[in-house]
């Protein structure tokens, strides 16, 4: 590593384009600084919590049950859903 970037707190966007256009990074990085990473391994461990949207249609009154419950216990009613679920599912 050659000398140390110093990165100031920006006022806007502007600021922040106007820095990095004029910085020459290659005064403060070698390339000996930067290790190798294995990008397939880093995606497979982006993907083990993939999530899928999906619509569904469910009664009113079983929606505002939930969210009731969901206010109750002070929890986002869709996370409280998809506990109930996951909960349905590890049944069986």
């Amino acid at each position: 590593m050659k000398k140390k970037l110093i990165v100031p707190k920006f006022k806007n966007d502007d600021e922040e384009y106007e820095f990095w256009s004029n910085i020459d990074l290659s005064d403060y990085f070698d390339a000996s600084d930067f290790k190798n990473f294995d990008i397939d391994e880093l995606m497979k461990d982006s993907q083990k919590n993939k999530t899928r949207r999906i619509t569904m249609r469910l009664p009113e009154r079983l929606v505002e049950k939930v969210k009731q419950q969901a206010s109750h216990l002070d929890v986002p009613y869709q996370s409280l859903m998809k506990m109930y679920i996951q909960q349905g599912s590890d049944k069986q």
